[in-house]
């Protein structure tokens, strides 16, 4: 079915330029197959003019068989004063062998006399030259008229007569980029109406999201004429980034009843958000609207009693829908709603009339006052509810731990000693670590592997300390949270003192304990 609107990623290329984000040729070419799935339309590879590694990735890129997706490389126009059969960096952007590809010129005439230092006449002449080179070498030309919207303020004629030149030398698709990312809704959609009003090529609109209003630019333009959305996945770009595509796609789709991507993809949208901050090495943002892991999240009381009655009170959409869940937090503003539906979500029946209820918020209550927070100690919360619903015996218990450090000037060693009892049994165990943490993991685990095997799967994967009353100074209270994963979950443990070392051991001890309750059938 032919797309209202489509999209066009630009990830590997201008979301690269992100502060943090460095993405190798592999990195690359699993982001491209990825989006291709998903089915984007165009997928941007890269720069081939301006590093080998894009070079690469082209060449790579010629053996995917790409299924939904026309591939773009990306590149400017012809420098000053030379033919652009001539110039060497269209001659990349020809040899890069993509059927799409996209060139950006100056709209705006400051930065043609101070940027480019040309006159405005050449400007032009390089803006068509350009795009009629890579025409006559069969390729479909997307024309980016960078600042167009900052030029069209400046100077509305001359930024117009930029887009026009890119028209008459056979562009197929003309951008107008609010590169600065400085305009508000009402100007992009005034602009691209004026400029869209005289063409009669196809728009585009690139928006980046330096005042917050990179996807409602983007969304706006739709309004004047545009059928064509350039971003990133995740928002990734330079300065605050681009229009964010995990926003666009899920909005054109259900709050403006648009077609783009297959409808039957959207319900990877979270999966491929994930992917892509994975493959990139960075921590997803869990406050990204759509698929953020806090966007479907309730945590005041009221707000929770409303979830549970009907969903749609307090959620615009099923969080199904895009490949996302929904999320009950735990805190010292729970209620009896928040306790049931979270001790559903970890597999305990709960219900209003469950007699331990009252107990349960009661504890959790008092736990959050001392300065204990679960919303991301899943694992500790489970554990709790555990205890207080059946009056289960903890498999294991430590008596007693001493830490100790040791060095001889150039290096230095952690010492754990811990006594352990299990049942009837008592362990008493010393291991050597990189930290105390890491000292009492190797001990625990020392003395408890042989009787539960089971921990040889968990690990720590992440270790976070927060000081709660930094007033106190030295002697302020910790919180520590630890990760921990047996390969196929995660989950989150807690634990609270002023002693930092006692509070990462609570943690510690959880984290194995709910690694045991995990492997128990």
């Amino acid at each position: 079915m032919t797309p209202e609107v489509e999209i066009y990623d630009t990830t590997l290329r201008d979301g690269s330029q992100g502060q943090g984000i460095s993405f190798s040729v592999a990195d690359k070419l699993r982001i491209a197959e990825r989006l291709d799935a998903f089915g984007v339309h165009y997928i941007e590879g890269g720069w081939p003019g301006s590093n080998p590694k894009d070079i690469e990735f082209f060449e790579q890129a010629k053996r995917l068989p790409f299924k939904h997706a026309r591939l773009a490389a990306f590149g400017s126009t012809r420098r000053k004063g030379v033919g652009a059969d001539a110039d060497e960096q269209v001659r990349l952007l020809v040899a890069a062998d993509t059927p799409v590809v996209t060139i950006f010129g100056k709209a705006w005439v400051l930065h043609v006399r101070e940027v480019l230092q040309t006159t405005p006449e050449e400007n032009l002449a390089m803006v068509a030259d350009t795009v009629r080179c890579l025409k006559e070498h069969g390729k479909f030309v997307v024309y980016d008229a960078e600042h167009a919207f900052d030029g069209y303020k400046d100077d509305p004629q001359y930024a117009l007569a930029t887009c026009q030149a890119a028209e008459r030398a056979g562009a197929d698709i003309v951008t107008l980029c609010d590169t600065n990312g400085g305009s508000v809704p009402r100007e992009i959609v005034e602009i691209t109406r004026a400029v869209g009003g005289q063409l009669r090529v196809r728009l585009g609109i690139h928006t980046h999201d330096d005042i917050g209003l990179g996807v409602a630019n983007a969304l706006a333009s739709l309004d004047a004429g545009v059928t064509h959305i350039q971003g990133t996945m995740n928002g990734y770009g330079e300065r605050t980034g681009n229009c964010n595509l995990t926003s666009v796609i899920p909005n054109l789709a259900f709050k403006l009843k648009k077609r783009s991507v297959p409808a039957e993809s959207l319900s990877t949208l979270a999966e491929l958000s994930q992917f892509v901050d994975e493959i990139a090495n960075i921590r997803p943002n869990p406050r990204l609207p759509w698929v953020g892991a806090a966007a479907f999240s309730h945590k005041g009381g009221t707000h929770v009693n409303a979830v549970q009655k009907l969903l749609r009170s307090y959620e615009h959409i099923d969080p199904a829908l895009i490949g996302n869940t929904r999320h009950v937090l735990i805190s010292d503003l729970a209620g009896r709603s928040n306790i049931i539906m979270k001790a559903r979500e970890l597999g305990f029946d709960v219900s209003k009339d469950t007699p331990q209820l009252s107990a349960m918020l009661k504890r959790i209550k008092a736990l959050e006052h001392e300065g204990y927070e679960f919303e991301a100690a899943d694992g500790s919360l489970a554990l709790l509810i555990l205890r207080i619903l059946k009056q289960v015996t903890p498999p294991f218990a430590v008596d007693a731990y001493h830490v100790s450090m040791r060095s001889d000037g150039k290096t230095s060693v952690c010492e754990a000693t811990v006594k352990v009892r299990v049942g009837g049994n008592a362990a008493h165990t010393v291991a050597e670590g990189d930290g105390p943490v890491n000292a009492l993991d190797a001990a625990l685990r020392s003395a408890l592997i042989e009787l539960y095997p089971a921990l040889q799967a968990v690990r720590l994967t992440d270790y976070k300390v927060r000081i709660i009353d930094s007033a106190t100074g030295t002697a302020a209270k910790t919180r520590v949270l630890i990760e921990s994963s047996d390969g196929t979950s995660q989950w989150g443990t807690i634990g609270v003192s002023d002693n930092i070392i006692e509070a990462s051991l609570q943690a510690l001890v959880d984290s194995l304990e709910y690694g045991l309750l995990k492997s128990t059938p």
